[in-house]
């Protein structure tokens, strides 16, 4: 094996990047702000690869989504709770530019990302109305196969 190689980033990269993620949620925001709108959902899925955060209105039309494969995460380390959580942090962004009041979230999947999605969402100051699991749970589940003779 060889040396390790640890990329560091620098100041300028840092601005960098955080000036294309602000452009891009003020592109999609933009176009979506027409309609004010003072409640939504925020629908968190949570995978062992990947976590995907949506906002829809109150009837279910998508405002805006992000997942942590869009914010540059790549491999495993989309399915973290620490990208969950920065996921998190640019939807908290996006509902504050759109001035969402209040949000209600309805959690699926079994991931890792979960739990620090929301309390990301929480620290960011978002008024939390409800928390809802809707993970599909199999009751019985489907008839098994056939006993396999040898």
């Amino acid at each position: 094996m060889g040396k390790k190689r640890i990329i560091s980033k620098t100041k300028e990269d840092l601005i960098r990047e955080r000036e294309t993620i602000e452009a891009k949620i003020e592109k999609k925001t933009r176009l979506k702000s027409s309609q004010k709108i003072k409640e939504g959902k925020l629908y968190i899925f949570s995978s062992y690869n990947n976590t995907i955060i949506s906002l829809t209105d109150p009837q279910g039309n998508v405002l805006f989504w992000t997942s942590a494969g869009s914010l540059g995460f790549k491999g495993t380390k989309k399915g973290t709770p620490f990208a969950a959580s920065k996921t998190a942090e640019v939807m908290a962004q996006a509902i504050k530019k759109m001035g969402i009041e209040k949000v209600s979230i309805l959690v699926k999947g079994i991931g890792s990302g979960r739990e620090s999605a929301i309390r990301s969402l929480a620290a960011r100051g978002l008024t939390i109305s409800s928390i809802k699991d809707v993970t599909p749970i199999p009751h019985n589940g489907c008839r098994p196969r056939k006993v396999r003779r040898v």
